[in-house]
């Protein structure tokens, strides 16, 4: 690793914190050597993706009740039945060897948040009612983009229970305009009056 990576890691490294974010700095500065932070997180995306879609992988993943070894010979499976190899598969093991996959989903965020930041984008996690188009997602970014004045990657969310609104956070400042709270607010007021 050369100086100038050695700084720019350091840079981003007060971004993520906590047992997920320390393993995620040490994949993102392994890709970074490998110079392949982009196949890392693509393949990353693919796992979580699959671990939001497979409510047995998600079991599998987050429960205790399962051995390390029933972890690892079924993440091992997943892993060549989606082709996800190299850096990403390795450290998908070893998490699952260091029984820290619970929180995988939480480390490949820390892992996109740091490459985000390490090319002077900003992480903003939008939550809607439901799917936002792409006329809706384009607007949204413009919107952030002449707020926070840097180019911003988005990740959405689906969580039908906020009824309407988006909630949107980026960094540690939340904007929560979802109809629940909305109606939450005018339920307290009623109770006052």
């Amino acid at each position: 690793m050369t100086a100038t990576q050695d700084t720019d890691s350091g840079a981003v490294s007060g971004l993520v914190s906590g047992m997920p974010g320390r393993y995620a700095l040490a994949l993102f500065e392994l890709a970074q050597e490998a110079k392949k932070v982009g196949p890392v997180g693509k393949d990353l995306e693919l796992f979580a993706g699959l671990v939001e879609k497979s409510e047995d992988l998600a079991r599998l993943v987050s429960s205790p009740v399962f051995s390390a070894e029933d972890q690892i010979s079924a993440v091992k499976a997943i892993l060549a039945e989606a082709k996800i190899t190299g850096i990403a598969a390795n450290f998908i093991q070893l998490a699952a060897e260091n029984r820290r996959l619970f929180a995988i989903l939480d480390m490949v965020k820390a892992y996109n948040s740091l490459v985000s930041q390490s090319k002077g984008e900003i992480t903003a996690e939008v939550t809607s009612a439901e799917k936002l188009n792409a006329a809706q997602v384009t607007k949204i970014k413009a919107s952030l983009k002449a707020a926070v004045g840097h180019d911003v990657k988005l990740v959405t969310l689906i969580d039908s229970d906020i009824l309407g609104g988006l909630i949107v956070k980026v960094g540690s400042r939340m904007v929560d305009n979802s109809l629940r709270t909305k109606l939450q607010s005018m339920k307290i007021a009623m109770k006052g009056a």
